[in-house]
């Protein structure tokens, strides 16, 4: 959204920023309470900044991809998800070639080398190729017909979703601001599918005749 209004002047709503601020800020809430000393102890070498700033490149990225798909959504409205989807995947291509094969020593080759020695690791990794192609189509779907906002959302609440579970059921045990957290991103989320209802109803309100 950040990235959508300052570089492509994308205009959105106060409630729209006000359902993103919770969502935001619950998972920034979460990931910066204190965490147990049993996860702790769970990582190797824990490394805090490292993380962060993993994570903060990560999400500048994929605001930046998402806020290009939209403009180019908007400047070329028979752009089709596919369409999209080609691109993206094509370049993305040629880049990891480039880099995985681009010079004598480069990670590619012991790559090959390894499926060739691990057949079945190699299966694993087609299989996961196939189930990553497939999801992808519901995620560039949702970009071109609900925009990029909403699969923003869909995929946030995904990730800290497998966290939350994903942490229950490790027994790692949730401080009362991570619990806090929680509350603040369903109730984000709760939010925008009433404005979203809402939208939808007085749509509906129009189309009747009168």
């Amino acid at each position: 959204m950040l990235v959508g209004a300052l570089v492509y002047g994308i205009r959105y709503t106060i409630p729209e920023y006000a359902c993103t601020l919770l969502v935001a800020g619950g998972i920034s809430t979460f990931a910066l309470s204190k965490t147990s000393s049993k996860t702790i102890s769970k990582l190797a070498h824990p490394n805090t900044p490292l993380g962060y700033g993993l994570c903060f490149l990560n999400l500048a990225f994929d605001g930046f991809t998402n806020a290009t798909q939209d403009s180019i959504t908007a400047r070329y409205p028979k752009t089709s998800a596919w369409d999209i989807m080609l691109g993206m995947n094509l370049w993305g291509t040629i880049y990891h070639t480039a880099f995985m094969f681009g010079w004598a020593g480069a990670g590619g080759y012991e790559a090959v080398k390894f499926c060739n020695q691990h057949p079945k690791a190699a299966w694993d990794i087609f299989l996961y190729c196939l189930c990553s192609a497939v999801g992808q189509n519901f995620i560039f779907l949702t970009i071109s017909r609900f925009g990029s906002l909403t699969n923003t959302t869909i995929t946030t609440t995904h990730k800290f979703v497998s966290i939350v579970v994903s942490s229950l059921l490790s027994g790692n045990p949730l401080s009362r601001k991570q619990w806090g957290s929680v509350i603040m991103v369903f109730s984000g989320l709760s939010y925008q599918i009433y404005l979203k209802w809402r939208k939808l109803r007085r749509k509906q309100k129009k189309r009747k005749p009168m």
